[in-house]
């Protein structure tokens, strides 16, 4: 595993990716070190209680903001793999508050980049979301300006040894600020859900899968490629029926800067796509190489895109129920 005997550092490590990551790669793996940066000093000290006994000594817990480029040179001294999960994620605040989620999107991005070539450290991938294909919020237009620094951060670090991927999925089951646990409001209080659209998609992956395809891509990067996992689709009615079948519904309408379907393999990206079992590798536009990981993967055909609607993957109620069942549902 690429992640065994090495110093690993995680990004906004105390949120809802980072404490699946930390859970997974200490219980699965035998990292040297793994180093949690966040700026949240109280939710690093409820990490902490929680992996702090003898059997996870190697964990260590960084205060510092990707805003802050002078802590970030003094963090990756010495580690080998950087994952990038801090980001300012909700889409109403980033419209609110355009400039900040600039600063640590894009700005913080690029001082993690940065950071690692300047440090040595091996491989960083950074977490993107399918709000960044063709987005039509701030949020997913700071998200896809980060996956454009990454992916050109290779030929930006010339002979240096850091290679630098992405990762690209859908909304997690059960996340804070995810659908979920908006509906399971509803259901706990007897209320109406209020519903956006009927005909709306989304795609859907549990945490424990993202952190997974995220070590899996940590071993398949080359650096340069955008790795889109094979997950399935939802419609949000069926969603609704799956979580609070006995509330009635309410048509509210689409809100600002939010899509009826969302993409992760756009028409124009899937020219330089590769498919595989289990995801897609969208290469960088420069890719000129003819690697083994690469011939494996099979070109998407011509008007190829990986969309929530025209998905041959669907979640049924049934499937959502079972799902929710191995997933930790956080609060609304």
């Amino acid at each position: 595993m690429p992640i065994d005997d090495k110093v690993v550092l995680v990004t906004g490590g105390t949120g809802s990716f980072g404490k699946k990551l930390a859970e997974i790669v200490l219980t699965r793996h035998r990292p040297r070190k793994l180093i949690i940066f966040s700026r949240d000093e109280l939710k690093q000290h409820e990490m902490a209680q929680r992996f702090g006994n003898d059997r996870y000594d190697c964990v260590r817990y960084f205060i510092g903001d990707v805003r802050d480029r002078e802590r970030l040179y003094r963090a990756f001294d010495g580690v080998d793999v950087v994952i990038h999960a801090a980001a300012l994620k909700q889409v109403p605040a980033a419209e609110y508050n355009p400039l900040e989620a600039v600063k640590t999107n894009v700005l913080g991005a690029a001082n993690v980049i940065d950071a690692a070539i300047d440090r040595g450290v091996k491989q960083v991938v950074a977490l993107s979301t399918d709000k960044a294909a063709n987005p039509i919020n701030l949020y997913g237009a700071t998200k896809l300006c980060a996956d454009k620094l990454f992916v050109a951060a290779n030929s930006y670090s010339g002979d240096h040894v850091t290679r630098f991927s992405t990762v690209r999925y859908g909304n997690v089951v059960g996340s804070r600020g995810s659908v979920v646990p908006f509906f399971l409001k509803f259901k706990n209080s007897g209320g109406v859900i209020p519903i956006t659209d009927p005909r709306m998609t989304r795609f859907w992956i549990t945490l424990s899968q993202g952190v997974q395809f995220v070590l899996d891509s940590l071993a398949h990067m080359e650096g340069g490629e955008i790795f889109v996992p094979r997950i399935p689709s939802m419609n949000i009615m069926d969603l609704a029926k799956a979580v609070a079948p006995e509330c009635e519904h309410r048509i509210v309408g689409i809100r600002p800067g939010e899509k009826l379907h969302e993409v992760m393999v756009p028409e124009d990206d899937a020219r330089r796509t590769l498919e595989f079992e289990r995801y897609f590798a969208i290469l960088p536009n420069l890719d000129k190489r003819d690697t083994a990981a690469h011939r494996a993967g099979r070109p998407c055909p011509d008007g190829f895109r990986y969309g929530s609607d025209n998905n041959s993957e669907w979640l049924t109620v049934d499937g959502l129920r079972t799902m929710l069942k191995d997933v930790e549902i956080e609060p609304a």
